[in-house]
């Protein structure tokens, strides 16, 4: 989802009709605030959270949404589903007023996963959690059919050669919880990559749980089916 960007002069023309020549003169006035404070640079630029007022008249106040949801099984990540419930779904049914913020997914879960799922309106957020530069690792607690050993280990942090594709994946870290229970983390998504990783081992994934995104933790608190807004200082973490 793009982020929506334009320069103070071109945003306050299109809301007015006033001709963006004479924008200039309303903020050598005063008149014109942006996030509070007088504005300053009539090229500056401004997105669609910028809050700007004119004559104290609101001109834009884009609220930013920023959620965590525990995903069950069952739910899509998607926001529009003919056959499943979605887990936008989740959030509407509490909160439909929620509608108008045209949220999306940041990060999906396959069907049968469970876990840690983002939803926001910032695009521009959202695609910096899946830039390949920013390496945001996410955590899984992974259990087994079959029992682990330290082969395992060595092989996740090697990465593995997937020659259907030609491709090889990033390094990931494997800890060793239990006879048939991991943690794993990942810095890239592909599709079912665990479930690939581990199928090298003929050891079938049984449950898979996502339990953070970077430092940002699924809140124990938080019920299957359940969500809250992120914190600004898990906003800021994922920045």
């Amino acid at each position: 989802m793009k982020s929506k960007r334009t320069r103070l002069d071109r945003f306050v023309s299109q809301q007015t009709g006033i001709n963006s020549k004479d924008v200039r003169l309303l903020l050598a006035q005063g008149r014109l605030q942006v996030d509070g404070n007088p504005a300053t640079d009539i090229h500056q630029f401004i997105d669609e959270f910028t809050r700007v007022t004119l004559d104290e008249k609101i001109l834009q106040a884009n609220q930013a949404i920023y959620l965590m949801l525990h995903k069950p099984i069952g739910v899509v990540s998607a926001t529009k589903d003919d056959k499943h419930p979605t887990v936008l779904d989740l959030i509407l049914r509490r909160e439909p007023e929620l509608a108008a913020y045209n949220l999306h997914i940041a990060g999906r879960l396959d069907f049968n996963t469970t876990g840690l799922v983002l939803l926001t309106n910032d695009g521009r957020w959202s695609r910096g959690l899946s830039a390949p530069e920013q390496q945001i690792a996410k955590r899984y607690i992974v259990t087994l059919a079959n029992p682990l050993s330290e082969d395992y280990i060595s092989a996740f942090a090697e990465g593995m050669h997937f020659p259907f594709e030609n491709l090889t994946t990033r390094p990931a870290q494997l800890t060793i919880l239990g006879e048939c229970l991991a943690e794993v983390h990942l810095t890239e998504g592909r599709y079912h990559q665990i479930k690939r990783m581990f199928g090298r081992f003929r050891n079938p994934v049984v449950a898979l749980h996502r339990s953070a995104i970077g430092s940002v933790e699924l809140d124990p608190a938080l019920g299957l089916g359940e969500y809250r807004a992120l914190d600004c200082h898990e906003v800021a973490a994922l920045h």
